[in-house]
């Protein structure tokens, strides 16, 4: 179990205990959360470069050509 270091700005006291249940079920959802965010930013990501390659190829150019084409205008 992970430990928590507590410490008393005012007097100095420091102490140290183990985590509550809901600290430990606080840090879980935090950490899944992150990564069902990370998840959800790759999948945007995939999903936007899979429509610019559908353009692509429906107006019969590479990818690459598409983009030089519009960093241009």
């Amino acid at each position: 179990m992970a430990k928590v270091i507590e410490i008393n700005c005012e007097t100095g006291e420091t102490t140290e205990r183990d985590q509550t249940p809901e600290e430990i079920a606080a840090q879980e959802a935090a950490a899944q959360e992150a990564t069902d965010r990370k998840a959800a930013e790759e999948k945007a990501a995939a999903d936007k470069l899979a429509a610019q390659e559908a353009i692509a190829t429906k107006l019969g150019v590479t990818l690459d050509e598409l983009k030089l084409f519009l960093a241009n205008n």
